[in-house]
């Protein structure tokens, strides 16, 4: 099948933005915000007010104060009857967007009428100082107030105003101009930039060994019993044990994911199946998390017993028995050897385990800087218009960093710097565009949820060190009716080694911790754990303040990425015929020389086959010198750009909408009987073939297995005949012989072949299967 080749709208193109001010030396700058463009702002302190005079017949006033800068307004929160109010707010406003000379800082009072002018305090833009960290801040001052003709008035007001750039330590607290169409103090968290840290997870091994003396509630019967555990919403059982007695055992072990700060805790109740739907408790216990050992290595730890507690109903109230003796042999521990796998294995972006005094040092420090986008897709209609409030969300290791909002704009400009320590160089830093929803005048429902508009992974193995990558990445998302670009993201991006020596070291290091190895988890197991652990990262993300919601939480974590999708088969299907393409080359390759295509060719390759059976010490080494050639012929035509989202190799551009609508389905599907009935019978005709394919395998294998079985024997006895004359006739003769007769019998000229298969062949065919067998 032949793909057409990806729109150039779908491509990666590099740019050369203006970063860090331009002061750059070769591929590194040098200044604190280098790998972002310097942005201007104007910002204003405002910090507090005294002697303001009285407004009101209650002899106080309730003041405010409003900074204003052309169509540009801010205002402090009031305070009421207070005339020495505090407010220590800053207001930053875009160089970009200041159509002013004048900055007006007024003090008004509340009013349910109107709101009384109290005094104002104006600056001149030209006369206002600059100020670059890692300057000092520059220290507020007191102004005295004034009136509209320029008189003085009773009351002062501290200030400091001051050019900066997104550097400022004011810049990330601060109100913003741009963000000027936002109320609320919830809608305001919204928007602003913050860094978030993932909860350190644990695995929470139960070992469930036995129990003891359980007084099941009918004894003429054996019981039937399983231990149930549940942690949070996660609940897993035991086997019901073999021994059915009242010291039943099972010795079987149960995963769990917890999460620091341990909030919830191990519940064991031991069940006695009395029917096939109904169980009945015969004790259970709690166990807190803080209180559970944790096991760095594989060492054993000790067991214990606890005591179950039965409750029984008096009156209609659940109450505790006192008198129980049964009790529950248990071995619990947290196992900090394991990496929690929280995100998709191909896209890991850290993979240390989850005790800190087991972590390597780091070997370099990632830095991104997230700069701008533009040509985005409205995503929502405002007021009658279509807009987008775009954010950008990095999650790399455990820490996730979220942009602030950039408030209706199609060409947003970030320019926010970020960086992380890089402890594996095979790990993958996702960074997702969303719109956001949770602003005034937006979607005002509770339920809102934040549109993707599309993300982008680059894995750091494919960087070089110290090279600043510049380049402007399309972010494409899947619809139900096919691709589409959403726009693109800018960014700045660097990998810098700091010990090249460790760094070639972890390539010969296991990628997962040795636990993981020691005592590996079943491939069940982990994807329930990885369930568990995603479910737990986006419910403790999504309570911070402001929340980073669980949409986006799942949407950079591909939850959701292992289920079925044809489109992904088919594209996986091509991965595999493109990995295999290369040897089905080297099998044409070689037939056109067994069949003289290019007979100088072949002469050759008859003399370097006769070298190397004289010579086999040779053989190694020319391997390895040819690989070392090809290795290093290839270094010209080296990638020099990281990877991105490839529409052709995801058969994404050529799916058919019926197949793009059964990947966006939900699980259990809500579809018409008729479209399940046709998705589920073109299911069988693939299931067929494939059906078709692994019998075929199974049947060469099983002739293989019949040539010394005796199941034919007229071919087993012409095969064992045929291993005792080989055996005497490759004892006799020289091995060197054996192979230039065997190679040059191989390569024989056309005139001697014959299109009829060869005589092993045939009788390799003819050999019986055990297809014979089957119904």
């Amino acid at each position: 099948m032949m793909h057409r080749p990806p729109p150039d709208d779908f491509s990666l193109k590099e740019t050369k933005p203006h970063l860090g001010g331009g002061k750059i030396t070769g591929d590194k700058l040098t200044s604190t915000y280098d790998l972002v463009e310097q942005m201007q702002y104007l910002y204003v302190r405002v910090v507090k007010a005294r002697d303001l005079p009285a407004k009101d017949v209650t002899g106080s006033c309730d003041p405010y104060a409003e900074v204003r800068l052309g169509n540009y307004k801010g205002t402090t929160r009031h305070f009421e009857k207070k005339s020495n109010p505090e407010w220590n707010q800053v207001f930053a406003f875009s160089r970009d967007r200041i159509q002013s000379t004048m900055l007006e800082v007024a003090v008004k009072d509340k009013d349910l009428m109107k709101d009384d002018f109290m005094g104002w305090v104006l600056f001149d833009l030209s006369e206002v100082p600059k100020r670059v960290p890692p300057d000092s801040p520059l220290a507020p001052q007191w102004y005295r107030l004034e009136d509209r003709k320029g008189m003085k008035l009773k009351g002062e007001i501290m200030l400091a105003v001051w050019w900066g750039t997104q550097a400022d330590e004011a810049f990330p607290e601060a109100w913003h101009s741009d963000a000027a169409t936002v109320g609320g103090s919830d809608a305001l968290a919204n928007i602003r930039s913050k860094v978030y840290l993932s909860p350190k997870l644990w695995y929470l091994r139960v070992n469930v060994i036995e129990a003891q003396d359980l007084i099941p509630s009918d004894r003429t019967r054996f019981p039937e019993v399983f231990v149930k555990a549940q942690l949070g919403h996660q609940a897993l059982r035991t086997r019901v044990s073999m021994s059915k007695s009242i010291n039943p055992m099972w010795n079987e072990d149960l995963m769990f994911v917890a999460a620091e700060p341990f909030e919830e805790h191990l519940i064991l109740s031991v069940e006695d199946r009395v029917a096939p739907n109904k169980d009945e408790s015969l004790g259970m216990t709690m166990i807190p998390l803080q209180y559970v050992d944790r096991r760095l290595d594989h060492k054993p730890i000790h067991s214990k017993w606890v005591n179950l507690e039965k409750h029984i109903m008096i009156d209609g109230e659940k109450k505790k028995e006192v008198k129980f003796a049964s009790r529950l042999h248990l071995r619990i521990c947290l196992e900090g050897g394991y990496h929690v796998l929280d995100e998709s294995t191909h896209y890991s972006s850290d993979l240390r385990p989850t005790a800190k005094q087991l972590w390597k040092n780091s070997i370099g420090v990632l830095e991104v800087g997230i700069l701008s986008a533009h040509g985005l897709t409205p995503m929502k209609t405002k007021d009658g218009r279509a807009t987008t409030d775009a954010y950008c969300v990095a999650k790399y290791g455990t820490k996730w960093v979220r942009t602030r909002t950039i408030i209706d704009s199609f060409t947003p400009k970030w320019n926010e710097q970020y960086t992380w320590e890089v402890f594996d160089p095979c790990t993958v830093i996702t960074i997702g565009v969303f719109d956001n929803c949770h602003l005034q005048g937006g979607d005002k429902g509770n339920g809102a949820r934040d549109s993707r508009i599309g993300k982008v992974r680059i894995r750091l193995s494919t960087l070089e060190t110290d090279r600043v990558y510049t380049h402007s990445y399309p972010l494409l998302v899947l619809h139900p009716s096919g691709v589409k670009k959403m726009g693109e993201i800018h960014l700045a991006v660097r990998f810098t080694c700091s010990s090249l020596l460790n760094m070639m070291h972890m390539y010969s290091q296991p990628l997962l911790p040795k636990m993981h190895y020691i005592y590996p988890l079943t491939v069940s197991q982990l994807d329930s754990l990885r369930h568990q652990a995603t479910q737990i990262v986006s419910m403790r993300l999504s309570r911070a303040e402001p929340p980073l919601r669980k949409e986006i939480v799942e949407y950079m974590l591909d939850v959701g990425s292992h289920m079925w999708s044809m489109r992904r088969s088919k594209a996986n299907f091509f991965r595999i015929m493109g990995v295999f393409g290369g040897l089905i080359a080297v099998g044409k390759w070689f037939d056109q020389i067994c069949n003289w295509k290019n007979p100088i060719t072949t002469v050759l390759i008859h003399i370097l086959f006769l070298i190397l059976v004289l010579y086999p010490e040779l053989i190694l080494p020319t391997i390895f010198l040819y690989l070392f050639l090809i290795g290093v012929w290839y270094y010209r035509w080296r990638p020099k750009n990281p990877p991105h989202m490839d529409t052709r190799l995801s058969c994404a551009d050529g799916a058919h909408p019926d197949e793009l609508d059964e990947e966006f389905d939900t699980f259990p599907t809500s579809r018409p009987a008729d479209i399940i009935r046709m998705r589920y019978d073109r299911l069988r005709s693939i299931s067929g073939r494939i059906q078709t394919v692994v019998g075929d395998l199974a049947t060469q294998g099983e002739r293989l297995q019949s040539l010394l079985s005796w199941r034919d024997p007229r071919a087993t006895a012409l095969f064992v005949i045929f291993c005792l004359i080989a055996a005497i006739v490759l004892y006799v003769t020289p091995f060197q012989v054996v192979a230039l007769l065997t190679g040059f019998y191989v390569l024989r000229h056309p005139r001697f072949r014959h299109k009829l298969p060869s005589v092993p062949l045939n009788f390799f065919r003819r050999l019986p299967a055990r297809t014979d067998c089957m119904l």
